[in-house]
């Protein structure tokens, strides 16, 4: 079902750009705030020997000495020996630590709030995961919310639960608070992501969609790269966290305007909501297109209850189910195998602004490459693509890491974050093409979803004394090749129109993998200057012919 002859909504659905800027700094906060500075254990006089207490500078010198020939060691000014009673349950350090600040730009985050070293350490990457967590719930929960109750409800919904539960994150009076309201803050942003993902794709037409979600991939960058801008500026992670809060309250009021952000047609068409549809095209149309169109399309939908569908259809279909599963999994590969290639890279971009700067500039360049090619020779060509360069560099530095030379190992972990970062955007944007729109909603928010399950692998293999990462190398490395072969069965969705109904999305068929499937022809077949607008005579001429005898046959 074309939307108003098929023209572009390139207007409507820039207004989708914006709030990626906003969501992204949202996203990237976990990762200011969890950064680890570097310290030690404050010096604790109480622990010298008796005869060293009530001395200082030159005359302690002078008295340690023997006893360092003797094998004192300075170290127990910091922690207690082992086995040594702990009074209040502190922690091995005496008097606390002290901190290399600021780190990642802020003179206070999550670790220097509530010391979250040595013994404690284990508690960053368990709010990195919580974080995460709350992400995939929300992907999850928002795609039904947006296929039940439609897309501007759910995003505008998100969003204003995001704001009271980010000023909760920032008047946190304890860890467990922060965890509780991190995930919660996670799921919020990622509900807002999710419905205006699938809003935006839906006001395009097929030669602009790939186009209008790479622009807003570029907002998304841009986003995490004001990040260490605003940390400099906030210096604390809680006026941070209100900052970023407070952008999002002024992004809710903003978009509760309805011209900033439509309903999607669409979904309104697809679940014959035949008023609301009505009402939304007539908007859409004011410059787009003529209002006869529009009534000719709502006429042909039949008239009656407002029909919706629910995820577990999907279980009962064959081609909509392959394709999510192959393209869930696909996001799923390329999130999870990212930590492989980043890992290499970490002792050579020790701060936390280098190694930012690198990973979002490796996301920019996988989001021009596939804006550059993916229009060109198709999603699964691309797709492919890039997944075997994940699957060749992730090998090559599992089994040649210790024979190559430095520059070459770099090499490898930079072409493989791209190419990762290119798996999965493009993965799911190959998910919201491919499914239909009645379960649009459910199905991108299970493959956004394996998407951050697939993320959550870095901050579990940070866990200390975690002897895993060979194991996850493995079988991460093993599941990029077998996504490779299972590539191969997916659909080209390139120049076609978005599947409506299960029926449509049940009707996509694999095309062979080297020769160039046909675009959909949205031209008429005659040219429009040709066709009379008057078929009276049309219609009296044929009327003649059949009137008139047959001529005879001759002999």
């Amino acid at each position: 079902m074309a939307l108003g002859g098929s023209r572009p909504r390139g207007r409507r659905a820039a207004g989708g750009w914006a709030p990626c800027a906003a969501l992204a700094l949202g996203w990237a906060l976990g990762w200011a705030l969890g950064a680890e500075p570097p310290h030690r254990c404050r010096p604790d006089t109480a622990l010298l020997p008796p005869p060293l207490r009530r001395l200082g500078g030159p005359a302690l010198l002078r008295a340690a000495v023997p006893r360092l020939r003797g094998g004192w060691s300075p170290c127990q000014l910091y922690r207690y020996p082992p086995g040594t009673p702990r009074p209040n349950g502190t922690g091995p350090c005496t008097r606390g630590w002290h901190y290399a600040l600021p780190a990642a730009g802020l003179r206070a985050n999550l670790v220097t709030q509530w010391d979250l070293v040595c013994a404690s350490r284990w508690k960053v990457p368990l709010e990195q995961t919580t974080h995460l967590l709350g992400w995939t719930l929300g992907s999850v929960t928002a795609g039904l919310a947006c296929d039940r109750f439609g897309r501007r409800p759910t995003f505008l919904l998100s969003l204003a639960l995001a704001v009271p539960v980010g000023l909760g994150v920032a008047l946190a009076v304890d860890f467990l608070m922060v965890l509780v309201a991190r995930l919660l803050f996670g799921a919020a942003l990622a509900g807002a992501f999710l419905a205006l993902y699938v809003a935006r794709l839906e006001l395009c037409d097929p030669p602009h969609r790939l186009g209008v979600t790479m622009v807003a991939g570029f907002f998304w960058i841009a986003g995490e790269l004001l990040l260490p801008g605003l940390a400099l500026l906030c210096r604390d992670w809680r006026v941070l966290q209100g900052a970023v809060t407070m952008i999002l309250a002024l992004l809710a009021a903003c978009w509760w305007c309805p011209a900033l952000l439509l309903e999607s047609p669409r979904w309104l068409l697809a679940t014959r909501q035949l008023e609301r549809a009505r009402k939304t095209l007539q908007a859409l149309a004011e410059d787009n297109c003529p209002q006869d169109s529009l009534l000719a399309e709502l006429e042909a939908v039949s008239e009656g209850q407002p029909r919706y569908h629910s995820v577990c259809e999907i279980c009962g279909t064959r081609v909509i189910w392959k394709n999510g599963a192959i393209l869930g999994f696909a996001a799923f590969i390329g999130s999870g195998i990212r930590h492989c290639f980043t890992r290499n890279l970490v002792p050579h971009l020790p701060h936390f602004f280098s190694s930012h700067l690198v990973l979002v500039s490796t996301e920019a360049a996988a989001c021009l490459f596939v804006c550059l090619t993916a229009e060109r020779f198709g999603r699964r060509a691309i797709l492919l693509l890039c997944t075997v360069l994940t699957g060749i560099s992730s090998l090559l530095l599992l089994a040649l890491t210790q024979y190559l030379l430095e520059l070459i190992v770099l090499t490898l972990s930079v072409v493989g974050t791209a190419a990762s970062h290119a798996v999965t955007m493009l993965s799911i944007f190959f998910a919201s093409e491919v499914l239909p729109t009645v379960v649009r909603g459910a199905g991108l928010g299970l493959v956004v979803g394996a998407n951050f399950v697939g993320k959550a692998a870095a901050p579990i293999t940070a866990i200390p004394n975690s002897r895993g990462f060979f194991l996850h190398h493995v079988v991460f490395a093993s599941f990029a090749i077998l996504a490779v072969l299972s590539i191969m069965l997916l659909p080209e969705s390139r120049g076609r129109s978005l599947p409506q109904s299960l029926q449509d999305g049940e009707s996509q068929r694999r095309p062979p993998l080297f020769r160039r499937p046909p675009r959909e022809d949205h031209l008429p077949l005659l040219d429009p200057r040709a066709i009379p607008h008057d078929y009276s005579r049309l219609a009296a001429s044929t009327k003649r012919m059949l009137r008139s005898p047959e001529p005879p046959r001759e002999m």
